[in-house]
């Protein structure tokens, strides 16, 4: 049985053979194209659908389809932070994320912005100074809340 890890590096090495990009493959599926690389790269399972369409479009082998439909571990099996793209989201993170988390506060209450519910765009903006990578993250936002389990029905907020 093959990783979902390694049939994504399979299907990117055909995609980039086929001079197809990611969102070539986005429109096919119907899909935005950030959610469309994060699937196909082991993020997320596949619907059986879509993965046919992969399979048509990439000549893909049935094991390979096979672990695009898979339930993923959502964590890569390697440290990625020494890729210099990622890392500098990292950086990212580290220079603005208290920043972010403190408006956030200010903007909504007491609550975190949803990972697993939220959409990723990406597009490309013309700059005098090069172009620039253009990022929105929207993510719904999660009030900290807490409920004890004896309190089924009657959960308790805590006050902002």
């Amino acid at each position: 049985m093959i990783s979902k890890e390694d049939a994504g590096y399979i299907l990117d090495e055909r995609r980039c053979k086929l001079g197809l990009s990611w969102r070539d493959l986005a429109r096919r599926l119907d899909r935005p194209p950030v959610w469309t690389a994060a699937a196909a790269l082991g993020m997320h399972p596949i619907p059986e659908g879509e993965a046919e369409e992969l399979r048509g479009a990439l000549n893909l082998e049935d094991e390979i389809v096979d672990a695009l439909v898979r339930q993923p571990t959502r964590s890569p099996s390697r440290d990625l932070s020494d890729d210099p793209t990622i890392y500098r989201f990292h950086e990212l993170v580290q220079v603005y994320g208290p920043a972010l988390k403190s408006l956030i506060h200010d903007e909504f209450g007491d609550g975190i912005m949803s990972a697993i519910n939220c959409s990723i765009t990406l597009e490309r903006a013309a700059h005098p100074d090069g172009d620039r990578v253009v990022m929105t993250i929207d993510g719904k936002f999660l009030p900290y809340a807490w409920a004890s389990s004896g309190e089924v029905g009657q959960e308790k907020t805590a006050a902002r």
